[in-house]
């Protein structure tokens, strides 16, 4: 495989249609307060987004705003819309936002679920940042509401059965967490193809696994939270990654695949800076340079065994983040979350364990019956594909 096919690859997924349906990240925040029966909620809106409401340039007045987030946010108790108590009160907020404040009244406390359908109607992409409290419990959870997940339970749904969960369905979440996460897989097989031993992979998947618990612990307590969207760009960048390390080391010809990524990276960043969305400009620099140095790096040593500890273990911690992106979506219990993290830990290596000796046996299982082509070939078809696959996933994320 040539070092000039493979930086054909990354810019023509890099310069695919996505670019030209990029649009501005859209976001809001709402905190939601449950008292018995009723429940509060203070709605903030950025001026970007309430605009967007009047599409004529012409100014959103409170009254169309306020009349608008009541139509789409509401709480729901067995099935059935809450009923809003007057007034809605506009509050004071940051120079560039909007705040209102209003509460519904239920027929029961129980099964009530929060609803936020505001804005996915003018952008699908939309995301409501909302802090949910429990008054009566004392509970404190936070969601992420999205197009696809706009009802949340907040009593009797998920966050009860995790209350309720054993250690084994800890343990299963974070099995399945990986045997349903094909990015997850396709990293994972990646370490698999890159390791020529024993020694090698045992390297890899440890320092995988020190990343990945690490970040994942940070994320869920609340010590770092990072922004979801951008964690799940990198994630993908890790496998291209993968991939173009393998080809690398095969070629011998590092320069041409780092300076690809490089320019390529270095064209995102600055359409981002011109206004047409996708990553932070900042961040899609240094990714490039970070690519185009551990590139450089692993093509020119004889042997990267111990190196790419080092470099799973910052590819786990990016991953880290986004098992926790997952979990975070649901209502933890905070009285068990040192138990989840450990049960969920340890599905995770469970999963890993048994992808990768599933895919070292059937590469053993087939040499045996002298059916497994030679291993040249199956790098670099194997590494094209996690390359295509990585970038592809990148670059969409990066704009989606």
């Amino acid at each position: 495989m040539k070092p000039a096919a493979i930086l054909g690859l990354i810019c023509a997924a890099a310069f695919a249609p996505h670019s030209a349906e990029s649009h501005t990240r859209s976001q809001s925040h709402s905190v939601w307060e449950i008292n018995g029966q009723f429940v509060d909620v203070v709605v903030t809106i950025p001026d970007i987004e309430a605009n967007r409401l009047a599409p004529d340039a012409a100014p959103v007045t409170p009254d169309r705003l306020s009349d608008y987030l009541t139509e789409k946010t509401y709480a729901i108790a067995g099935g059935k819309r809450c009923v809003l108590i007057p007034p809605v009160l506009p509050l004071s907020a940051l120079a560039g936002f909007r705040k209102f404040d209003f509460t519904f009244k239920c027929d029961s406390a129980a099964n009530l679920q929060i609803h936020s359908g505001a804005f996915f109607d003018l952008v699908p992409s939309h995301t409501n940042f909302a802090q949910v409290q429990n008054a009566a419990t004392g509970e404190f959870t936070e969601q992420l509401i999205t197009n696809e997940h706009q009802t949340i339970d907040v009593t009797g749904g998920t966050g009860s059965r995790l209350k309720n969960a054993s250690f084994f369905e800890f343990i299963r979440m974070g099995t399945m967490h990986i045997f349903t996460g094909v990015d997850h897989m396709s990293f994972l097989l990646g370490l698999v193809l890159i390791s020529r031993r024993l020694r090698d992979l045992v390297f890899v998947v440890t320092g995988f696994t020190i990343g990945h618990s690490l970040t994942l612990a940070l994320a869920v307590t609340g010590v770092l939270r990072p922004h979801a969207e951008y964690i799940d760009a990198l994630v993908a960048l890790t496998i291209a990654l993968i991939g173009a390390e393998n080809i690398v080391v095969q070629t011998r010809q590092p320069k041409w695949i780092a300076l690809g990524a490089v320019v390529c990276m270095g064209l995102m960043a600055l359409f981002q800076f011109l206004g047409f969305g996708g990553l932070p400009g900042l961040l899609l620099l240094g990714a490039g340079l970070f690519t185009a140095n551990y590139l450089l790096i692993s093509g020119n040593l004889r042997d990267a065994g111990r190196l790419r500890m080092l470099i799973t273990l910052v590819f786990g911690l990016i991953h880290g983040f986004g098992f926790a992106a997952d979990l975070l979506e649901l209502q933890l219990p905070t009285e068990r979350l040192a138990e989840l993290l450990v049960g969920f830990n340890l599905g995770v290596e469970v999963g890993q364990l048994a992808l990768v000796a599933g895919a070292t046996m059937l590469v053993v299982g087939l040499r045996k019956i002298r059916l497994a082509l030679p291993r040249p070939i199956v790098v670099d078809v194997a590494s094209t594909f996690l390359v295509a696959l990585g970038v592809f996933w990148f670059v969409s994320r990066s704009y989606a």
